[in-house]
């Protein structure tokens, strides 16, 4: 069996069992989703009142709104530069972080 290093494009997707075909990135992915909606309960915990507004696209959004739809965008980007790119992916995550900063910024 050959060494696989960690961190490197191997390691991120070798087969975790024989169940569903999880890999650590997958494991990160859900990760990441339920440590999103976990900060977004404790902020709201502590600073109550997330009252929706109307930012640049006309609809009114709470927090949660905008964690959903920076999410989905981040969804879409990802599609988009698999299709139209391929990997690597770390250009597409800079955008979703530029992206997400809009969202909860301006919308």
């Amino acid at each position: 069996m050959e060494d696989i290093v960690m961190f490197s494009q191997d390691w991120w997707t070798q087969p975790l069992g024989t169940w569903m075909a999880w890999t650590r990135a997958t494991v990160g992915f859900f990760v990441f989703i339920v440590t999103a909606i976990a900060a977004m309960g404790v902020w709201e915990y502590y600073s109550p009142g997330g009252a929706p507004r109307r930012g640049v696209f006309a609809i009114d959004t709470t927090r949660g709104d905008r964690l959903f739809l920076s999410l989905l965008g981040s969804a879409f980007i990802f599609m988009a530069w698999l299709f139209i790119f391929g990997a690597p992916l770390w250009w597409p995550l800079g955008i979703c972080a530029i992206w997400a900063v809009f969202v909860f910024r301006y919308v």
